[in-house]
């Protein structure tokens, strides 16, 4: 479906190659990061973090997806690998990165690597705490150097406490804090929600949050700081709505028992007679309403008891192909959508409407997010390291 076929949809549309103009009070500002810079104004589509410069050292789970974020908002990432850890390169995730390998255990190689960060605004680190400083190359050293440098440092158990020596992994950090046991029925071991909330929900946006904030600071102070994001930090976070609910009375002390953990019969899922599968969630009255208008039943089919509520929704469903059910259901406000896999994801109209997955090959690209109406931004190309880091030694000079 192209988008000019989408009837009562206007689209705001930022246009390509607008000069972006130097605001007067960062006239006097430090040639570097203030959110513009040479590079941003010449970019085609340039992102709202154009010009920033951010090193990242090669690591395992959120911080390399945070890095990618970044990159996709437009930043430069400076990735510097170790030549002493071969560490898996995911290529969605590695997009937008200019590589250099390096050995932190030579002089040489070290005095690179802070000559990066010496010329940085961002560095983000995922190593066990005490790693960095062991190599010489902590905030302790790289902060003096450099006072307007944010040091990110992502772990799963935090900079401090009991356990941030300790191995873990997601469902290590999720399970400690109460997280997992959000997610798992009564009665069933917990299972893990793959490695998404832990790591790159409690974990990488919240290591982006807090950079994005810390560089907020700085255009006030003109100082750096460290960024210390902690998963099991960003896990009890997430958790505050749900906390909320229970300290308000609006959900048992056990989530699991609520009504948004598929205890109600119009908030869970159903399958159709050919296997596939509907997400229903019409919390409210009147779109409880339309969802039994739609699929001919009673409209208060689904406000008595929910066990045999559930039982009579999931046997009509059961009586007819999805495709049968969609037909009314997408006619009226009845919040139910089909439940797809990846692949079915994307050739939904609504999905390739919005663009949000990229390339033609057999595992799509995900679109940068979110979107900005005059800084719109995309995924980057591969860059060389050893030229990017050149560069930035001859333009701090």
């Amino acid at each position: 479906m192209s988008l000019s076929a989408m009837p009562g949809k206007r689209l705001a549309v930022a246009r390509v190659g607008d000069r972006i103009n130097r605001p007067s009070h960062l006239a006097t500002a430090p040639n570097r990061f203030q959110g513009w810079s040479e590079l941003g104004e010449k970019r085609d589509m340039p992102g709202p973090l154009a010009g920033l410069r951010v090193v990242e050292f090669a690591a395992l789970g959120p911080a390399p997806f945070g890095a990618m974020l970044l990159s996709d908002l437009g930043a430069e990432v400076l990735r510097i690998d170790r030549a002493d850890a071969a560490w898996p390169q995911m290529p969605i995730v590695s997009r937008g990165r200019s590589g250099l390998t390096l050995d932190l255990k030579s002089d040489e190689g070290r005095a690179r690597a802070m000559a990066a960060m010496d010329a940085a605004d961002v560095a983000i680190e995922g190593l066990r705490p005490g790693v960095m400083e062991r190599l010489g190359l902590g905030p302790d050293t790289a902060c003096v150097r450099n006072d307007r440098l944010i040091y990110a440092r992502m772990t799963g158990w935090g900079q401090d406490g009991p356990r941030a020596q300790a191995a873990g992994h997601d469902i290590n950090y999720i399970g400690l804090t109460g997280l997992l046991a959000m997610l798992s029925p009564e009665g069933e071991a917990p299972r893990p929600p793959l490695n998404l909330l832990g790591d790159y929900a409690a974990g990488s946006l919240y290591l982006v949050i807090g950079i994005l904030a810390a560089l907020a600071e700085r255009s006030r102070s003109g100082k750096g700081q460290m960024v210390d994001a902690a998963i099991v930090d960003g896990s009890v976070s997430l958790m505050a709505p749900i906390l909320g609910m229970i300290a308000g009375g609006l959900m048992p002390a056990d989530p699991n028992k609520g009504l948004l953990a598929g205890n109600a019969p119009y908030y869970r899922s159903y399958l159709c007679a050919d296997g596939l599968a509907i997400a229903v969630g019409p919390l409210e009255p009147q779109f409880r309403r339309a969802l039994t208008g739609a699929m001919g039943l009673d409209s208060d089919a689904l406000n008595g008891e929910p066990v045999a509520a559930a039982q009579m929704l999931a046997k009509q469903f059961a009586t007819q192909p999805r495709e049968y059910w969609l037909a009314p259901l997408d006619s009226v406000d009845a919040c139910a959508t089909p439940i797809h896999d990846w692949q079915a994801a994307r050739a939904d109209p609504h999905l390739v409407a919005r663009g949000v997955f990229g390339g033609d090959g057999p595992v799509p690209d995900p679109a940068v997010a979110p979107r900005f109406s005059r800084t719109p931004g995309a995924a980057q190309p591969d860059g060389d390291g050893a030229e990017l880091l050149d560069r930035w030694i001859g333009q701090s000079r």
